[in-house]
């Protein structure tokens, strides 16, 4: 049952996400969320940083949608400057805005991966669809109101697939 909640990879940050990898696993696309994934949640741009991966990726032909659950005017401030196609108000974990993402993409879903910083909405929704999921340690220590709620149901969850030993690695503290 809980494994639904259990991503296919976990990494400290979206900067140890390269094209390689991506290719060597037959990735094409990126489905990504944007708050506390890619940035904080109250930053309103892209870090020189974070421009500079989604150009590594554009240069390999790695394809980019982000998908929030957040609304219209945060998401395409943050998108436009930066030319990637973006899906507002996801209503993720349901699975219809991956499917979208894919679908404007061009690829399939096994050419997908879809990477995001919560178990509950990213990896449930990612999973869920049928996708390669990657979890990200959250950029910022600090959530909105829903997603603490959210976090402490997360801690739980991690807690029991560490007692299982279906995870190794540790959780930021």
């Amino acid at each position: 049952m809980l494994k639904i909640f259990l991503p296919d990879q976990h990494v400290k940050s979206i900067f140890q996400i390269t094209p390689e990898k991506l290719k060597e696993q037959g990735i094409k696309g990126i489905i990504t969320d944007l708050d506390n994934t890619l940035v904080e949640w109250d930053r309103p741009n892209a870090t020189p940083k974070l421009t500079e991966w989604f150009e590594m990726m554009r240069k390999e032909d790695i394809r980019i949608t982000i998908v929030s659950n957040n609304n219209r005017e945060r998401v395409q401030a943050f998108s436009d400057p930066l030319n990637i196609p973006f899906i507002f108000q996801a209503r993720k974990p349901l699975v219809r805005a991956f499917h979208k993402a894919v679908q404007n993409m061009g690829l399939r879903k096994e050419e997908t991966v879809v990477i995001g910083d919560q178990l509950l909405t990213d990896v449930l929704g990612g999973n869920r669809g049928g996708f390669h999921t990657i979890l990200v340690v959250p950029v910022a220590s600090t959530d909105g109101f829903w997603t603490k709620f959210n976090r402490m149901i997360e801690r739980r969850i991690l807690n029991w697939f560490r007692k299982k030993g279906m995870i190794v690695w540790e959780e930021k503290s």
